[in-house]
């Protein structure tokens, strides 16, 4: 694994039909964000998909992340195929900066005679930093300026960019969000290290595959011990943080899967909630900031169901 330098193997839209969210905002209410989420309808949430949730299981609890295949469908998909061959199991954090990212993978990775097999996956893919613009591909704009795209808003459950210009979207690093590691080759990532953001790291947008966000389960993996070596990497193999399993929802018993809902994006209710994070209308607020920038909005997730706390 590579450590020094820029060659570090990183672990590291159509607009929507119906009023934007600045329209929609300015026809609300002042209201917090516990206020519009009390009032969301059940038609203003949506279930995970199984085939696109991944439950990583380790000592300390359950990570629920959603997979982005519309944005990296062939990265998903083998990242899906990588989970089927069990190639996670047994695997470790290796590397946990602070204010930046968590990363897992082999911790012979480096070395072809020791590294673990893919099975039936495969190890590298071409980059998709990027896709197309397209009239299809659902968009809620922000209505604030950013300073790393022209345009910044959410598709679908993720926090994303574009530019109309060049005719492209992609997925902005947020808190949360999931990445393919990779060496200075653009192509020499597949998925099998991945990333999680858990601090600031826009700059790292259409440089790396963006492959999902965790919905559920930051708490066990942004409060991971600090790696003393460069980078955050830990020094000695027995810092490394294990991995029991990585498996798809879909490919467990419906009982031990995580009954969860995400608010959707695309409704006056989200965006009644980004007005409410925008300009704070709780009492302990005084100066409302009138902004807010992609990384700072919440995509609500509740369990329901059993699963759901009284």
């Amino acid at each position: 694994m590579k450590r020094h330098g820029n060659t570090l193997k990183i672990v590291a839209f159509g607009v929507l039909a119906g009023a934007s969210l600045a329209s929609h905002a300015g026809a609300s209410k002042a209201k917090t964000m516990a206020e519009v989420l009390a009032t969301s309808k059940p038609s203003d949430w949506h279930a995970l998909d199984p085939a696109n949730t991944l439950y990583l299981e380790l000592a300390s609890g359950r990570v629920v992340i959603e997979l982005a295949p519309t944005f990296a469908p062939h990265h998903v998909a083998n990242i899906q195929a990588l989970a089927r061959e069990k190639y996670f199991d047994g695997l470790a954090f290796l590397r946990s900066q602070d204010n930046y990212v968590v990363q897992w993978g082999d911790p012979n990775g480096e070395d072809a005679a020791k590294q673990r097999s893919v099975g039936k996956a495969v190890r590298t893919l071409k980059a998709e930093f990027t896709i197309p613009l397209t009239a299809k591909l659902p968009f809620t704009v922000l209505p604030d300026r950013d300073g790393y795209a022209p345009q910044t808003g959410f598709s679908g459950d993720f926090p994303a960019a574009r530019d109309p210009k060049s005719n492209t979207a992609w997925l902005t690093h947020c808190y949360g969000s999931v990445g393919v590691g990779r060496d200075n080759d653009v192509d020499s990532g597949g998925g099998t290290e991945l990333y999680v953001v858990i601090g600031g790291a826009r700059w790292l947008d259409r440089n790396i595959t963006v492959a999902g966000r965790v919905v559920q389960g930051m708490d066990l993996l942004s409060t991971l011990p600090r790696g003393s070596g460069a980078l955050g990497f830990y020094e000695k193999p027995e810092q490394n943080v294990p991995i029991k399993s990585i498996r798809i929802a879909a490919d467990i018993p419906a009982a031990q899967r995580e009954n969860l809902e995400v608010l959707r994006t695309d409704t006056p209710t989200f965006a009644a909630l980004v007005e409410s994070r925008r300009n704070r209308h709780d009492d302990w607020y005084k100066v409302p900031a009138g902004y807010i920038d992609v990384c700072s909005v919440p995509i609500p997730v509740r369990a329901v169901g059993a699963a759901a706390k009284p």
